[in-house]
């Protein structure tokens, strides 16, 4: 500051810090099994639906992610009917309020009507085979609904 050494630095947040990583480094090969097993079972009920599709590979990939796309159903929709109780979005926070498709989806051959209805979970540390299970439920019966009523006659 002012060409002098800089400030202060508040120890307690350092030692903090270190001891933060430090935990997270020790817990971290099982809480990634663990979560992955959440994703996993998230994906497993989704696929018993049909018509719903898996965005990327299959075992490389983050272990807390799931982005999935639906067949009959407008994304919107869909991410309204959840709202009430899980949280998900629609992509990335840089494209979801994006009114286009999104080009990574594209590019790995979605088309534009299910790069559209694509919704994305996220599954962290503090979640619960329970939660999973209400977000697995929910999500399915949110889509059983919306491609009911995309069948009624006008």
């Amino acid at each position: 500051e002012r060409g002098m050494r800089s400030g202060t630095l508040y120890t307690p947040q350092i030692v903090g810090l270190a001891t933060a990583v430090q935990l997270a480094i020790e817990d971290m090969e099982t809480e990634t099994a663990r979560i992955t097993q959440l994703r996993d079972r998230l994906w497993q009920a989704f696929a018993q639906l049909g018509g719903v599709y898996r965005n990327g590979h299959p075992t490389q990939r983050l272990c807390g992610n799931l982005n999935i796309s639906i067949e009959g159903v407008d994304g919107q929709a869909l991410l309204v009917g959840l709202q009430s109780v899980i949280a998900v979005s629609s992509g990335s926070a840089c494209t979801s309020a994006k009114s286009t498709p999104s080009h990574v989806l594209q590019a790995i051959g979605r088309s534009a009507e299910l790069a559209y209805a694509s919704i994305r979970f996220g599954i962290g540390r503090f979640n619960t085979e329970p939660e999973v299970d209400l977000a697995a439920k929910h999500t399915i019966s949110t889509i059983e609904a919306l491609r009911k009523a995309a069948t009624l006659p006008a």
